[in-house]
C-alpha cells in the first residue's frame, strides 16, 4: 500500500494488522514525519523524500516505490478535513473542494491515476461526501476520466460509519470511501458488516487501567465548571432544559455540543478533537482534560505509540489520525472484495484485533457537584438559541455568562 496524508500512523497500523505491506509513507508535516520514524523503521515503513501529495500526484512513479504499473494494491489516506467538517460550520459554510486543503483531493487522484492500484481507500468526516462544497462529484468525475484513458473500473463506493461500530471505544462518524480497479459496475458493494454495532467498547475499557505519566490540569474561565456536570453530559446541565435547572448559567442551546463535555464510563467516548479550546471536551470524568496516553487508547492505538512534538502537537496528531482498528476492520474489507468481491463477509471476518479488551462494568458515577459561589451571582434566565440555521451570534446576542 502507498499511504497518502500518514499523520500519527493511525491508517498505516490498521492496514497493517490487516495485511498491508508499506510501500511509502506520504506526509508533509514535519512532527507527523517524526512520529512514524519514532515507532517505525524506515524499511518498514518507508517516509519519502517527497512530501506533499500534490507533487506526488504530479512526479512519482510505481519505479520510485520499486514496483511495476498497477501492481499497486492499495493508496490509502484520509486527507485535510477541516474544510470539509461540522466544526468548521459553527461560524461559516463549509468550503469543501473550494478550500486549498481541499486541493490534495486532486493529488490523491493523481497519484491515482499515476499508479492504476487494486483499490482505494479514503477517510473523512462525514460532510466529505455529502452536502454543498462536498468531494463527490469532483472525485466521481476524475474516475470516470481515468476509466476511459486507462480501461479500469474504478467507480466510489461510500458509507457513513460509526467508528464505535468497528472497535474503537468512541462515537466518531466518518465516511469511508472505496474504489476498486477491477470490480464490474454492476456489482453492489455490501456495506462493511460492524462486529462491535452491539456490543461497543467504553471509555472504561479503554482508560480504566491506565495511568498517564503526566495528568493535565482543566484550564480557563469555565474550569472550575465541570465538576458540576454529570459523566455524559455538557454545558446544557447548566441550561433551563437541563438537569441543573434551579442553575441556569447559559442558553439552550447557545455553544457548540462539545462545550464543558465529559466522558460517561460506560460509553464510548465523544469524537476528540484535534484543535481543541480550554473548554472543548471531551474532558476525563475525573473533571480535567485528557493526556496524550488517553488520547491514544480512546482512538485505539497500541499501548506505547509514540508521538513526536509538543502536548499541542500530540492533541493535533491523535485528533486528526483514523482509528486503528476501524482501519483495519476496513483492510480487511478491501482484501475481501479484491478476492471475492465482498459478498460472503460476516462481522467475524472484520472484527479487528487492534481493538482493546474490554475490563467489565465500571464503577459508579461520581454525582456532580454544587455550584462554586463564585457562579451563583450569573445565575438566571438566559436567552435559548433561536433555531436551526441562525448561528452562535443570530441576532447579534451574547451567549457568554
Amino acid at each position: 500500500m502507498l499511504s497518502c496524508f500518514s499523520g500519527a500512523g493511525g491508517m498505516d497500523l490498521g492496514l497493517e494488522s490487516a495485511g498491508f505491506e508499506s510501500a511509502g509513507c506520504i506526509e508533509l508535516d514535519q512532527v507527523a514525519r517524526d512520529t512514524v520514524h519514532k515507532n517505525r523503521a524506515n524499511d518498514v515503513w518507508p517516509v519519502l523524500d517527497i512530501t506533499d501529495v500534490v507533487e506526488a500526484g504530479k512526479s512519482l512513479t510505481p519505479s520510485h516505490l520499486g514496483i511495476a504499473p498497477g501492481e499497486l494494491t492499495l493508496i490509502a489516506g484520509g486527507p485535510p478535513c477541516q474544510s470539509f467538517s461540522m466544526a468548521a460550520q459553527w461560524n461559516r459554510p463549509k468550503t469543501g473542494m473550494n478550500d486549498d486543503r481541499g486541493q490534495t483531493i486532486h493529488g490523491l487522484l493523481d497519484l491515482t491515476e499515476r499508479m492504476l492500484p487494486q483499490a482505494i481507500l479514503i477517510e473523512n468526516v462525514a460532510g466529505f461526501l455529502r452536502g454543498q462544497n462536498s468531494a463527490e462529484a469532483a472525485i466521481g468525475h476524475r474516475l470516470r476520466d481515468i476509466n476511459f484513458k486507462h480501461k479500469t473500473k474504478y467507480r466510489l463506493h461510500h458509507w457513513v460509519l460509526n467508528a464505535a461500530d468497528y472497535g474503537v471505544p468512541q462515537n466518531r462518524r466518518r465516511v469511508i470511501a472505496v474504489a476498486f480497479r477491477d470490480l464490474p459496475h454492476d456489482v453492489l458493494l455490501p456495506k462493511p458488516p460492524a462486529p462491535y454495532s452491539d456490543e461497543h467498547l467504553t471509555a472504561w475499557d479503554a482508560l480504566g487501567g491506565l495511568t498517564p505519566t503526566v495528568v493535565p490540569e482543566a484550564e480557563g474561565r469555565y474550569a472550575e465548571l465541570l465538576a458540576c456536570i454529570p459523566e455524559g453530559g455538557n454545558y446544557q446541565h447548566l441550561t433551563a432544559r437541563g438537569g441543573g435547572r434551579d442553575v441556569e448559567l447559559f442558553g439552550y442551546r447557545t455553544r457548540y455540543w462539545s462545550f464543558l463535555l465529559k466522558l460517561r464510563r460506560d460509553a464510548p467516548a465523544w469524537t476528540l478533537p484535534a484543535s481543541p479550546g480550554p473548554s472543548t471536551g471531551p474532558f476525563h470524568w475525573e473533571n480535567r482534560p485528557l493526556a496524550i496516553e488517553e488520547r491514544l487508547a480512546l482512538q485505539g492505538f497500541p499501548a506505547g505509540w509514540q508521538l513526536a512534538g509538543n502536548k499541542r502537537d500530540g492533541v493535533r496528531l491523535v485528533g486528526n489520525a483514523t482509528p486503528p482498528p476501524l482501519a483495519e476492520s476496513m483492510g480487511l474489507y478491501i482484501r475481501s472484495v479484491i478476492a471475492d468481491g465482498g459478498q460472503m463477509l460476516s462481522v467475524d471476518d472484520l472484527r479487528p484485533r487492534l481493538a482493546v479488551p474490554r475490563r467489565g462494568a465500571p464503577p459508579k458515577p461520581t454525582p456532580p457537584a454544587e455550584l462554586p459561589n463564585a457562579w451563583r451571582p450569573k445565575v438566571g434566565p438566559k436567552e435559548a438559541h433561536p433555531g436551526k440555521g441562525e448561528g452562535p451570534a443570530g441576532h447579534g446576542r451574547s451567549v457568554d455568562v
